[in-house]
């Protein structure tokens, strides 16, 4: 039997909450610590979850509750140095996303952490929903055909939220501002990944057009993009497009992926999953026996969620607590890491690209691999 694995966590503001919760839900882990700069929040964490004891200092964090796994929560640029220092101390290493700032820094923690033998893992969770393994298991018993030949990822955000939109408009200073890519920076990954995990390709060919929305120029805010449409093609032809926005209505998370047999529609916003059957029936058979399917589908759907919910296994997080199983079970057994590290990179290189395109106003060619 597997010893339990010590867990602590860098960062105790809100999504902390979510990442302590989830570890609760996993057996054969502990909290040992948990650690901010600004002792209220750390002991606010330390208060309301069984944990052993809470830092002001990551060092001193390491040193004391001696974890095997540190979970980062930080603002995203202070990433890539919590995260080098945990692993130049041989301890396995979650962070949230966005992942890092950039692609170079990205590159030197994944070699830093084959180095000392670690794992290291980004908090991409939302490709671990139900639906979202369901999707990669048809996926990889060959749904689609030989061939993944398109897809599109919208993402959408409201800005409504006054738990953080509201704040970040507010404050000139805010840090998410200060990001490369500002809101783009802190919210698309999640969008982005769902794509970089089907890309066969190392070469890119990314077009970008973003923009502030009316909504925001109405108020005198033109500093942030809130309106992005992405084009992404690699030297395989297979092409993707990203949507983020603001003003959808409805505000969706949605991913379509077509091959050349099949395609499949992920909701995740309701937790379905849709096949999408690539031959079309004679006649007009084609009008009554495809409506009558996806209502099947949908029933179906319903009552799979029904049966989770019921079995305690259907909340918001439920991504997350699969994700942190699977990183935990790649340590304790030493297996593959759940988020291949070329995809980590992959995600990275786009989100690059899309944020150096929106500065520059240039479409960018990217040899994704190659520079890093």
């Amino acid at each position: 039997m597997n010893a339990p694995l010590k867990v602590a966590i860098v960062g105790c503001g809100k999504i902390a909450d979510a990442h302590a919760g989830q570890i609760q839900r996993i057996g054969g882990c502990e909290i040992v610590g948990v650690c901010d700069r600004e002792p209220l929040m750390a002991r606010q964490l330390y208060e309301r979850f069984p944990v052993a004891r809470y830092f002001t200092e990551v060092g001193e964090l390491l040193s004391v509750s001696q974890p095997d796994v540190v979970h980062i929560t930080t603002p995203p640029a202070s990433h890539f140095e919590v995260a080098r220092l945990c692993l130049e101390q041989s301890r396995h290493v979650y962070v949230e996303k966005p992942f890092t700032l950039d692609v170079l820094e990205a590159g030197k923690l994944i070699n830093l952490a084959e180095s000392m033998g670690c794992k290291l893992t980004v908090g991409h969770n939302e490709q671990f929903s139900h639906v979202a393994r369901e999707m990669r298991e048809l996926i990889a018993n060959g749904y689609l055909g030989d061939k993944v030949t398109h897809m599109e990822s919208h993402y959408c955000y409201d800005l409504s939220d006054p738990a953080y939109a509201r704040a970040l408009l507010g404050d000139k200073r805010h840090w998410v501002r200060r990001l490369p890519g500002k809101l783009l920076h802190n919210i698309i990954s999640h969008g982005v990944a769902r794509i970089a995990e089907f890309l066969t390709g190392d070469d890119f060919e990314i077009t970008v057009q973003g923009f502030s929305s009316h909504v925001l120029r109405s108020i005198g805010e033109d500093d942030i993009v809130d309106e992005l449409r992405v084009i992404i093609s690699d030297k395989e032809r297979t092409t993707a497009y990203f949507t983020f926005s603001t003003q959808m209505k409805p505000s969706i998370h949605e991913f379509r992926i077509y091959g050349s047999a099949n395609g499949l529609l992920l909701d995740q916003d309701h937790d379905i999953l849709l096949r999408l059957r690539g031959r079309k029936y004679k006649s007009y058979a084609d009008k009554f026996i495809p409506p009558v399917e996806f209502a099947f589908q949908h029933l179906k759907s319903a009552t799979r969620n029904m049966r989770l919910f019921l079995n305690r296994d259907f909340h918001m997080d439920s991504g997350m607590k699969c994700l942190m199983e699977m990183f935990y079970q790649s340590i304790q057994r030493n297996l593959p890491v759940p988020i291949p590290y070329a995809e980590i990179l992959r995600t990275s290189i786009i989100m690059d690209a899309i944020f150096d395109q929106l500065a520059s106003g240039r479409s960018v060619n990217v040899a994704s691999m190659s520079g890093v």
